[in-house]
């Protein structure tokens, strides 16, 4: 009788590390699931960091028109205000002497730069007269902020502009679609590699009602109030 001989399998050894494989390939693709996930925070991270730094900016701007506001001349001492990127404006301290509506002008501009340069990171500021204003005689201040860009990086100058563009809040876009500076005639204008904020504010004139040497009208004598304002 013939034996019958069954052929053996394959040697168990062949198929070891075949788990391993399974277990390696798993985690690389979990290990790019990961990295896309982080990818995506960061991105909202800097977009809300680009967001937060914008509403610090125009804060800052808010602050410096609240001074013009309490100036009590801020109208006639405007021409102080203008101050290029870097500058570094100087004035006597107002909270200890008494100033003058040029020196508090002064003061006021210097604290405010001060303050620009620690709230944002490489924060500065440009104050210039508005385009149109006459040299001597202004109405309205440019104030345009900047601060460190960290929106994103792009390998191209082409991308890199259209990006900017898209986001830029110094520039004016007409019904043709083209970006134009939103401080022309100004001359201030965005620096490289900087993220900016721009607006215009108005400067007035605090007026007293002055009665002269008399006494305060009241509601038997009323008198009409001539008005003192500061020049």
């Amino acid at each position: 009788m013939q034996r019958l001989i069954q052929k053996s399998p394959a040697p168990i050894r062949r198929q070891r590390g075949l788990t391993l494989i399974e277990s390696l390939i798993a985690l690389i693709v979990a290990a790019l699931g990961i990295l896309g996930i982080i990818g995506v925070q960061m991105r909202t991270l800097a977009d809300t960091q680009t967001s937060v730094r914008r509403a610090q900016a125009v804060r800052l701007i808010e602050d410096l028109s609240e001074r013009l506001k309490v100036h009590p001349g801020a109208l006639a001492v405007l021409t102080a205000f203008p101050s290029g990127w870097d500058a570094t404006p100087t004035g006597p301290d107002c909270h200890a002497t008494e100033c003058s509506p040029e020196d508090l002008a002064k003061f006021d501009l210097a604290d405010w730069k001060a303050t620009v340069k620690n709230v944002l990171p490489l924060g500065d500021a440009n104050i210039f007269k508005a385009p149109g204003d006459a040299d001597t005689d202004y109405r309205l201040l440019g104030v345009m902020i900047s601060w460190r860009e960290n929106e994103s990086y792009l390998s191209t100058v082409d991308a890199a502009t259209t990006y900017k563009d898209n986001i830029d809040a110094t520039k004016v876009r007409a019904s043709d679609g083209t970006l134009n500076n939103g401080a022309a005639g100004g001359g201030a204008t965005c620096p490289t590699d900087r993220t900016c904020h721009l607006q215009y504010i108005s400067g007035t004139n605090r007026c007293a009602p002055d009665y002269g040497s008399g006494p305060p009208p009241t509601t038997t004598s009323p008198r009409s109030p001539e008005f003192f304002c500061a020049d």
